[in-house]
């Protein structure tokens, strides 16, 4: 994959998550939501099964969301699928045990921290860390540095975060 692609693909499957999810939770447009959470599902399959890195942080949030109990609308359940599906008859590469571990952990952290009162309660620190979900950032650049994953796979991730954040800014000033 030509890492113009990998970054579009980090770019907006961060943008159609967030979008999806605004739609389901903000306007109950669960068609819609559907839809969005399907595109999202088709970029981070494609970026999961053509590159390791993206497969560790894609399953990574996958199962850390999972663990964190927040799959909790059919959109999540139709981007889940999209991505299963795809994954399962393309496949992926040998998965390090480890390195899947620690993206699963990073990203379980983020989900059980974020938009959680007692942990907001503790102060403004820890509700901007888990509002905008440090901990995988933390553990993906620690990977990067040493070496279990590609430094450019943390600038991949930065991208994904930010298209998740416009798709967040966009929907609050124009979509709401």
């Amino acid at each position: 994959m030509t890492p113009i692609l990998l970054a579009a693909s980090y770019a907006l499957s961060g943008f159609f998550m967030k979008f999806s999810d605004d739609e389901f939770d903000e306007k109950n447009n669960k068609i819609l939501a559907v839809i969005l959470g399907i595109i999202c599902g088709l970029f981070a399959a494609y970026a999961t099964v053509t590159n390791i890195d993206a497969a560790y942080i894609f399953i990574g949030i996958l199962i850390g969301n999972l663990l964190g109990l927040k799959v909790d609308g059919v959109h999540h359940i139709a981007t889940l699928l999209t991505f299963l599906i795809i994954v399962a008859i393309i496949g992926i590469p040998g998965i390090n045990g480890f390195i899947l571990l620690a993206c699963i952990l990073g990203a379980w952290i983020d989900e059980l921290g974020n938009d959680n009162p007692k942990v907001y309660s503790k102060g403004k620190f820890f509700e901007y860390f888990f509002d905008y979900r440090f901990s995988m950032k933390v553990v993906i650049l620690l990977l990067a540095i040493f070496g279990y994953l590609q430094l450019i796979s943390f600038v991949y991730f930065l991208l994904f975060e930010i298209f998740y954040e416009f798709a967040r800014k966009l929907f609050e000033k124009y979509l709401i």
